[in-house]
């Protein structure tokens, strides 16, 4: 693959990873394992809400081709097949549900050194057809994404952003909802915070006038254990501690605090990832 800009889905992700990645308010717990062969598998359990539910995964690699498949206790089967470089510099990735047999899809992308494109075009009758390009360079990248609905013609989603990358450092500025919102992210990484990480997220809402502002960091302890925490205007508090048991394997315990409203109950959340 081209090393150059990267897709669209990838703007700002550093900012949203940090700020989202790993909260969560529910009791999760998930073991994998893998063999020489090429097959790895992963079962799921998570409990929300008094309810608990699951999947299986399974995931085979030969040379470049990835297959994956996906049985959950709702009896849905998701099958994903991943070929790199079919054409050069080009991924091609199809995958269908069932029983829903209107949810197949099928996507290609490609890279190049100063740009990439990605199309995603449903496997029915009136699909909608989603499109992504990038233009620039890995430092820096303009592009925009937009979804159309063949079967009334109209465009459902249409955004456009610029993002900014340094080796310390990445900074995003995206348009979205058809540009009635805008993202603003900011992350640095600092030697004070042992590799750690501060960021910075303004986003509006131009309908509603509305606007939130979020910062949060993370924090290396150890080479084992990462603090993270995360607050907003409107006064939700998120922190997190997540530690390596051993080699891949983590233990993470989270926290959401309403601190404007210290009589409701905080929520927590546990999770906990094995790989023998």
């Amino acid at each position: 693959m081209s090393k150059g800009p990267g897709l669209f889905s990838d703007f700002g992700k550093k900012a949203k990873d940090l700020l989202n990645k790993d909260y969560t308010s529910d009791q999760q717990f998930s073991i994998s394992s893998s063999s020489y062969t090429g097959v790895a598998l992963v079962s799921n359990l998570v409990n929300k809400g008094g309810l608990s539910f699951g999947d299986v995964a399974a995931q085979y690699r030969h040379n470049n081709a990835v297959v994956d498949f996906k049985l959950d206790t709702e009896s849905n089967i998701l099958t994903t097949f991943t070929i790199t470089d079919l054409l050069p510099s080009a991924k091609t990735v199809a995958s269908f549900k069932l029983p829903d047999y209107n949810s197949g899809k099928l996507e290609v992308q490609y890279f190049h050194e100063h740009g990439a494109l990605s199309t995603a075009v449903g496997l029915k009758k009136s699909p909608a057809v989603d499109f992504s390009a990038t233009i620039g360079t890995p430092n820096i990248a303009f592009g925009a994404e937009a979804s159309y609905l063949t079967s009334s013609g109209e465009f459902t989603k249409y955004n456009a952003g610029v993002n900014m990358t340094k080796p310390d450092s990445n900074a995003s500025v995206i348009l979205a909802d058809k540009g009635d919102s805008l993202r603003v992210s900011y992350l640095h990484h600092l030697n004070q915070l042992n590799g750690g990480a501060v960021v910075g997220e303004i986003a509006r809402k131009f309908s509603t006038n509305e606007n939130t502002l979020t910062v949060g960091c993370s924090y290396l302890v150890d080479l084992h254990t990462l603090v993270k925490a995360k607050l907003n205007n409107h006064g939700n508090l998120g922190a997190l501690v997540q530690h390596e048991l051993r080699p891949k394997s983590f233990l993470t315990i989270s926290g959401a605090f309403d601190t404007k409203a210290l009589e409701k109950i905080p929520k927590f959340g546990l999770s906990l990832s094995l790989k023998p």
